[in-house]
């Protein structure tokens, strides 16, 4: 099982030898936050640069916050691409160990030479240490060696493809408890409701389509690790929840519990009635009883229903607080990567974290659809439900939309009143 803190393991740290001199690194084509390195002929994308920044944000925090803060920080980057993760994680997040593999072996002259930008052996006070390895090998194979070897990891970061979940046991029985697994899916098929089988089989959730999909595929993915957990005998804590357009890439990292968690209040199913537009969620214990309110009969075309998924928060506020108080000393909180400013998307996420709200969105041209109206402007609707005593906000998973306990009924009234149309 996961252990809380472990040294570093002996066949991570081999004693330094002397080996052929590598090339120096080639001239730098790329860099993200201060640190350069080339891509070469790996698939990278720097719009993806906001996910590595939280990554690295996350790791630092954990890395302060381990009930043993003078064990070795260990990381390990499952699908490294050109290495470029692997490398923050050294340079920014403080890492003593990062393991760097890739299932393509084309790649490793790549990786090496990114990696190479910082040395590898330790310091002198713990020489014989190395501070990165390269490996080519299957991600799932390469987790389950390294819990067999008793070798624990702080930080496992699996920037996969598509939608094949079938690491995320493995990567969480090499992680240690505590410790923050970086999960991805680039599957928005399963995610919008056209790959039902593919979300039963890699998540273990049938979805259909509805209004809000790409929240939907976030907490697909976080309910599917909080299965895995479960059948471990551990439990799961969302940290945050992040997802992107181009792809799209749900990217959601969640930090390993001990013991297992037999409130099942965060796991259950959401349905959304077509009819008056109102969505709900439904506990184990309710199914059967699955209907909605605004009409007499039951229709089955009438309710969609998604599930079992994660239905508690997406993001962990008081560490997207630490997040942010990190970013802003560091002077990345207020400057756009990519079109992404950190500040902003980290205070969205902080006002998302709220208990009270519900899983999914309202869209704006919903609200103005159903009212019959022009759609009023967003942080008026928003301004105003939170004078009616509801929780509101803007979501960072869409523009024109809002995250409200408000029923949709309600909002509609509201916006209404704002219009002087009531």
């Amino acid at each position: 099982m996961a252990a809380a803190a472990i040294s570093l393991p002996h066949s991570l740290s081999p004693p330094l030898q002397a080996t052929r001199r590598r090339p120096a690194p080639p001239a730098c084509s790329h860099s993200e936050r201060g640190v350069s390195f080339d891509p070469g002929s790996a698939f990278y994308r720097s719009d993806s640069a906001a996910g590595r920044d939280l990554a690295v944000l996350a790791a630092t925090l954990r890395r302060h916050g381990r009930l043993d803060p003078s064990a070795p920080f260990l990381c390990l980057d499952a699908m490294c691409g050109c290495g470029v993760r692997a490398l923050r994680y050294l340079a920014q997040a403080g890492a003593d160990f990062v393991w760097a593999n890739d299932a393509s072996e084309a790649l490793r002259p790549v990786i090496v030479a990114n990696l190479s930008r910082v040395e590898r052996g330790s310091p002198p006070a713990e020489a014989g240490r190395r501070r990165w390895v390269v490996s080519h090998n299957d991600a799932t194979r390469l987790l389950a060696e390294r819990y067999l070897r008793r070798e624990y990891f702080d930080v496992i970061d699996v920037d996969s493809f598509g939608g094949d979940a079938a690491y995320v046991r493995a990567a969480l029985l090499a992680l240690k408890i505590g410790g923050l697994l970086y999960l991805t899916s680039t599957d928005w098929r399963s995610a919008r409701g056209y790959g039902s089988r593919s979300s039963l089989s890699s998540y273990g959730a049938y979805v259909r389509p509805m209004p809000y999909p790409n929240e939907v595929g976030l907490r697909m993915v976080i309910g599917g690790a909080a299965r895995e957990a479960a059948l471990l005998g551990f439990h799961i804590r969302p940290v945050f929840s992040y997802f992107a357009y181009h792809g799209p890439i749900y990217r959601v990292m969640v930090q390993l519990c001990n013991g297992k968690d037999n409130d099942t209040s965060n796991y259950g199913f959401i349905s959304h009635c077509k009819s008056c537009g109102q969505s709900q969620t439904f506990g184990f214990d309710e199914l059967g009883q699955i209907s909605c309110g605004c009409t007499d009969r039951a229709d089955d075309d009438l309710i969609a229903v998604v599930g079992p998924l994660w239905t508690g928060p997406l993001h962990d506020a008081s560490f997207l607080t630490e997040m942010l108080s990190l970013a802003d000393e560091w002077g990345w909180a207020y400057t756009s990567e990519n079109g992404v400013t950190l500040e902003k998307l980290l205070s969205t996420m902080i006002e998302e974290s709220d208990p009270r709200l519900p899983p999914g969105y309202i869209r704006l041209d919903e609200i103005s659809r159903r009212a019959k109206i022009n759609s009023p402007p967003l942080g008026t609707l928003i301004n105003s439900l939170r004078k009616e005593g509801f929780s509101a906000c803007r979501s960072h998973i869409g523009t024109n939309v809002i995250k409200t306990n408000c029923p949709i009924s309600s909002c509609i009234d509201v916006a209404r009143e704002i219009r002087n149309l009531r």
